[in-house]
């Protein structure tokens, strides 16, 4: 028997409860739970997996909190780059956009790239090309800017700190700073699956620099058989590791269950090299796995005719 849900992530940190104000905590919940009631809703109505993930990962690009859309970290030369994927777990068709900087919802453009061309996919000046031919908006680059996020970049900068993900910045008690990567994990009435993944990188990356987000079997992955994941955290890792299919692979080739295998990935391969973070992940039957090991991680669930569940820490 399939249970239709919606999983959402908004990025895992070092996130400490003692720095977090009650009202900017509240600010988080209610828009991790307006988000996450939107997805349960369109799959209550029938819709497919891929919609819901496709407008989850929307709302949350255009969600300023969050490291994704408005409110993307800036590169090291003051610009955004942003990256994004999408797969469809029913047929593993996947979309994928890389290092744009003009495009407002980078997983629309993914989602373009999956089904109406012949490749999975497109970076930069390319990306951006296609999309706007296929009638996206286009937005300037400034669009993406906030003030905090300019406030944090010249904290990088002038530490001298190179590149920080968003949440190992300079002050590891600052909950401001801990929002990477957000993603969706959906499985529908029909029992198929799909993942999607967005980022704005980490704060004073190298211009050019890409992560494990838009990287297929890295930061994002779906397949019926198996699962559907979509990962935050040290980027290098989770490309090293190949998590997101590692996951699936285990599943597949070692028998493990879902929850088994998501924890296998987390605490037995990506924290061993190095890596902090954590991931989301459903199956067909609609089980669900949200393993992470740093202090917190932005996420709710979304089970159909049922309260939606919304987390911080640990």
């Amino acid at each position: 028997m399939t249970r239709p849900v919606i999983v959402i992530h908004g990025g895992a940190g070092a996130l400490a409860r003692q720095a977090m104000s009650g009202e900017r905590e509240r600010q988080y919940r209610d828009a991790l739970g307006v988000i996450v009631r939107h997805g349960q809703e369109m799959l209550a109505q029938g819709g497919s997996a891929v919609d819901a993930v496709t407008e989850a990962v929307r709302l949350l690009e255009e969600c300023p909190l969050f490291n994704a859309g408005k409110g993307a970290v800036y590169t090291h030369q003051g610009g955004h780059e942003l990256d994004a994927a999408i797969m469809d777990g029913s047929n593993r068709a996947a979309g994928a956009v890389s290092g744009v900087s003009c495009i407002r919802n980078p997983i629309l453009a993914a989602r373009e790239v999956m089904e109406h061309s012949p490749h999975v996919m497109l970076i930069g000046a390319g990306a951006e090309s296609f999309a706007f031919d296929r009638g996206l908006e286009q937005v300037a680059p400034d669009f993406f800017a906030t003030p905090e996020r300019y406030a944090q970049w010249q904290q990088a900068v002038q530490n001298e700190s190179g590149s920080v993900l968003d949440h190992d910045s300079p002050d590891p008690i600052d909950p401001d700073r801990k929002l990477g990567t957000v993603g969706a994990v959906a499985c529908d009435a029909s029992g198929h699956v799909a993942a999607a993944t967005s980022t704005g990188g980490m704060t004073n990356k190298h211009a050019g620099r890409v992560g494990d987000s838009p990287i297929i079997g890295a930061g994002c992955y779906a397949d019926d058989a198996t699962a559907a994941v979509s990962c935050t955290g040290t980027g290098e890792i989770f490309i090293r590791g190949v998590a997101a299919y590692d996951l699936a692979a285990q599943m597949a080739y070692g028998g493990r269950t879902l929850i088994d295998a998501a924890q296998r990935v987390i605490f037995e391969k990506i924290q061993p090299m190095g890596g902090t973070g954590g991931l989301i992940a459903v199956d067909r039957a609609g089980n669900v796995a949200l393993p992470f090991n740093a202090e917190g991680m932005y996420r709710a669930i979304g089970y159909v005719d049922s309260d939606i569940q919304i987390g911080i820490y640990r």
